[in-house]
């Protein structure tokens, strides 16, 4: 993992800032790219890291002011008798000084789909400072990138920003043909998957990562929804023993997440608890997960 606050400049002081709509690109069948800017965005800070994500406050409708909390340790807070904004987490698909660029998945008729498709310049958001997760070996001359459509603007980048030396896979599931995004480099090799993941099928990408040579070289990253990063963590860890910290993995997104709250509430205090043992327990992070991963899947989480 990458600690982000050691990237930040040493007088900079973490807030929620906000920030300005400066364009709404199309950049995909579908994909919105809104690039965010103004004056509270001049000393708007980055990790470096490819996959950088950040908390975005939305107003109620496109064309108000949005309510911005205070940040509060890891949390943030309202003042008394605000009403909280709606918020949800993306990743920076774009630095610059300034501004950054963030690529908006378009489906359904969510809070953020809503207002990235119907936002004009001027509108605006709230954003915590970014925060970056992979961190890839210094030795991997190779790293294999599993996404679906959330996860591509994260891919994109970190492919996009690799060494000369590293070269790079990108295996990603698209909801039908058209939908994929191709990297600036030329030097990559694409593995599109239409018709599979996103909520429009079953996952392929353990099948296809079961199927791929991985060596002790590679980097692996992968975003996807929660239950398919928990099969690629599976294979990775029981078939290809790949070493601890050459894997990225994360749950984007859950697929009907109305369901698995309702699993979820439905075990109970007790099992909360029992995940959050397992979390403050003396097992190396990676059995942590491991344990937690077996837990959930028996379950039906």
């Amino acid at each position: 993992m990458t600690s982000s606050d050691e990237k930040y400049p040493a007088d900079y002081v973490p807030r929620v800032h906000r920030a300005g709509v400066l364009a709404v690109t199309r950049v995909g069948t579908a994909m919105v790219r809104v690039t965010l800017g103004g004056t509270d965005m001049a000393d708007y800070p980055t990790t470096g890291v490819g996959d950088e994500w950040i908390r975005i406050f939305f107003p109620d409708s496109p064309a108000e002011p949005v309510r911005l909390p205070e940040l509060q340790g890891r949390g943030w807070v309202y003042d008394e008798g605000v009403e909280p904004s709606e918020m949800r987490t993306y990743t920076v698909r774009a630095w610059r000084a300034g501004e950054i660029d963030v690529d908006f998945v378009v489906h359904g008729d969510g809070v953020a789909t809503t207002w990235a498709t119907t936002v004009e310049t001027g509108g605006e958001v709230g954003l915590t400072p970014p925060v970056g997760v992979y961190d890839r070996p210094p030795e991997a001359t190779r790293q294999v990138l599993f996404c679906d459509e959330p996860g591509l603007p994260a891919a994109l980048r970190i492919i996009e920003t690799a060494p000369a030396t590293v070269s790079s896979v990108l295996v990603c599931e698209v909801r039908a043909e058209g939908y994929g995004i191709v990297p600036s480099r030329d030097d990559v090799e694409c593995i599109w998957l239409p018709g599979s993941g996103n909520g429009v099928a079953e996952s392929r990408i353990p099948d296809v990562l079961s199927d791929m040579e991985i060596t002790g070289q590679d980097a692996v990253w992968a975003a996807t929804e929660t239950r398919t990063s928990r099969a690629v963590r599976k294979i990775l860890r029981r078939d290809k023993g790949l070493a601890r910290g050459a894997a990225t993995t994360m749950g984007y997104w859950i697929h009907d997440s109305e369901q698995w709250r309702a699993t979820w509430d439905a075990l109970g205090p007790d099992f909360a608890d029992k995940v959050r043992d397992i979390f403050d327990s003396d097992l190396d992070d990676d059995e942590k997960t491991a344990v937690v991963d077996e837990l959930y899947g028996s379950r039906g989480l």
